[in-house]
């Protein structure tokens, strides 16, 4: 009898008895770890397990996220293995410095609102600082951690779906936007795992046209039942500007790709099949969830948006209240709070820059907008087409509510979904 082992087994057993095979795994499991705490630990989950991120009651170092500790500890390993420290922050400067420049700014913006005296100052490190150290810590990964953390990345995102479907079916929500532990009641929209319904709207949309682009290795059916889930979920988290934007876009891309195939005169006998009973299907499904009431909570917020279109224009009214030096440099803190609070926008400033610039001034605002634009931009560049779309959609829908101005690991998110979902040795796109 042959005892000839299969040259697969061979080759992974030379594998591992390699010098540093068992540290490579390690280092593939931490980013796989960090995938999940990124993606699945909101402030609201937080909360439950016993740590007060959202609020301003606690200590200090329950207010910076626990993705953030991960990705400040994976940053000292690499200097550490690298034995000089000065070479992979060469490297960074050389390959990223827009993402070095962002993480740059969300320390001298710590730094500026602690010589304010104000108040948030985990916000700029989460929002800024984490997001700067995703892609270059991402920059040397091999295929294969990369192809493990897209494969979570699914997982995630599938989870989040369906929880928020389970949130919407139930009426229980399990982990609510919570503010020093007050949960706001009137607020039914879902959560799920993003801690935010906007920031979960906004993360599910960009995750649906990235998709739709052909981002990620899913195969056809499994992409398109992932994309029919995301799409049911979107309704759950109620964000209006999220689901037109998906609808719009999304639309145009599905007539890009029909007005490709019928040129190809190429149309796969199975393709026309299911597209015919989706098109007959789909009627009869809106109508039977219509009935059952699940487009109402999303219906409310057309017709009744709880004051958020009139908070729009009242928070460009403060601007009138505040000279324009104040504007210029950095208004005052006090004044800005006591101008929220006769506006009724103690809730929120509901556009990104608009409050940035009310809270630190029109120079900073500036500096960040560009920082991001640059950060997105260098994002772009290394990843392979299609990208484009998602990014779109991430710039209207992160103006519309306070977005990057408060604390949130949404940009840190989507970074690591482009890169993720669109890497660069993978084929492109057509079209």
């Amino acid at each position: 009898m042959s005892t000839a082992r299969p040259a697969g087994f061979a080759h992974r057993l030379a594998a591992r008895s390699r010098p540093g095979a068992g540290l490579a795994r390690a280092e593939s499991l931490a980013f796989v770890l960090l995938t999940v705490v990124l993606v699945g630990v909101s402030g609201g989950l937080l909360w439950a397990l016993g740590l007060n991120y959202d609020g301003i009651s606690g200590s200090a170092p329950s207010k910076i996220h626990p993705a953030t500790y991960m990705a400040v500890a994976l940053v000292g390993w690499t200097m550490l293995r690298a034995g000089n420290p000065v070479i992979p922050v060469a490297q960074a400067l050389n390959r990223r410095p827009a993402c070095v420049l962002l993480a740059t700014c969300g320390v001298l913006l710590l730094v500026l609102i602690a010589a304010r005296g104000g108040t948030g100052l985990a916000g700029s490190i989460d929002t800024f600082v984490l997001a700067g150290l995703i892609p270059i810590l991402l920059m040397d990964r091999d295929a294969a951690t990369l192809r493990r953390i897209e494969t979570v990345f699914h997982l995630m995102m599938l989870a989040n779906a369906m929880l928020g479907l389970f949130e919407f079916a139930s009426g229980q929500r399990f982990f609510p936007f919570r503010f020093d532990g007050m949960a706001f009641e009137t607020d039914t929209r879902s959560a799920a795992l993003q801690g935010h319904p906007l920031v979960n709207a906004t993360l599910t949309a960009c995750y649906i046209l990235a998709l739709a682009k052909g981002g990620g290795r899913l195969s056809p059916a499994l992409r398109a039942g992932m994309i029919a889930v995301q799409l049911v979920a979107l309704v759950t988290f109620g964000g209006r500007s999220a689901t037109v934007t998906t609808l719009a876009l999304g639309g145009l891309v599905g007539l890009f790709a029909l007005n490709r195939t019928l040129r190809s005169n190429r149309i796969p006998l199975i393709g026309a099949a299911c597209a015919c009973f989706v098109l007959t299907a789909l009627p009869v499904m809106v109508a039977v969830l219509a009935a059952v009431g699940f487009f109402d909570t999303l219906l409310s917020r057309f017709v009744s948006d709880g004051g958020s279109a009139q908070a729009r224009v009242d928070m460009l009214a403060i601007f009138d209240a505040i000279p324009f030096r104040q504007l210029l440099l950095a208004p005052d803190l006090l004044q800005v709070s006591t101008l929220r609070r006769i506006y009724g926008l103690e809730w929120g400033i509901e556009n990104s820059i608009v409050s940035d610039v009310l809270y630190h001034g029109i120079l900073v605002t500036t500096l960040l907008v560009v920082a991001v634009g640059l950060y997105l931009g260098e994002i772009a560049r290394q990843c392979r087409r299609g990208v484009w779309l998602p990014i779109l959609t991430f710039v209207i829908l992160v103006n519309t509510f306070e977005g990057l101005a408060g604390k949130t690991t949404m940009l840190a998110k989507f970074a690591m979904m482009l890169i993720v979902l669109f890497p660069p040795g993978a084929p492109r796109e057509r079209g």
